[in-house]
C-alpha cells in the first residue's frame, strides 16, 4: 500500500482521508492532532507506521507545549483500534510527564457503539484529559 504523507520540516504531518484511511492532519507547531473519516487499511502497520514515527518525533520534544488531538472517526476496526491505543499510550506517558494533553472523541449522535468505544478507550487514561463531544449525523458542521 502506498500511502502518501506529506511532512513538512517537522512542523505537519498530512495523509489525505480514503475510503479505507482516516485522514491525518497533525500540526506540530500549534500542537493540534485530528484523525477523520474511517479506518479499516488492508495493511494497517504501513498506514499508521509514519503517524508513530512523526508522531514519537513531536513527542520526544522536550520544550512542547499542549497537545491537543480531536479523534473524529466514524468507523475503525479493530486492527486500527489496536494502532489507536498504541497513539493513546504515547499521549498517556507525555501528559504523565506533566505535558499537558486533552482528547476529544468526537461522536455523531445515537451512535452508541462509537460512544462506548470512546469510554473504553478513555478508561486506560489517566492523566489525558478526556472530552467526549456530540456531532451531528453526517459529520462535523
Amino acid at each position: 500500500m502506498n500511502v502518501r504523507a506529506e511532512q513538512h520540516a517537522m512542523d505537519c504531518l498530512t495523509i489525505p482521508a480514503t475510503g479505507r484511511t482516516p485522514g491525518v492532519s497533525f500540526d506540530f507547531a500549534s500542537g493540534h492532532l485530528r484523525m477523520t473519516g474511517e479506518s479499516y487499511p488492508d495493511d494497517v502497520a504501513a498506514f499508521f507506521g509514519p503517524v508513530f514515527e512523526a508522531l514519537r518525533g513531536f513527542l520526544d520534544d522536550p520544550d512542547g507545549g499542549p497537545i491537543r488531538f480531536d479523534m473524529e472517526l466514524l468507523y475503525f476496526n479493530s486492527s486500527s483500534a489496536k494502532a489507536l491505543m498504541n497513539i493513546f499510550q504515547m499521549l498517556e506517558t507525555v501528559a504523565k510527564g506533566g505535558r499537558p494533553v486533552t482528547l476529544t472523541w468526537c461522536v455523531e449522535e445515537n451512535d452508541e457503539s462509537m460512544r462506548e468505544l470512546g469510554e473504553d478507550f478513555a478508561e486506560d487514561l489517566r492523566h489525558v484529559v478526556f472530552q467526549m463531544r456530540e456531532m451531528p449525523a453526517g459529520g462535523p458542521p
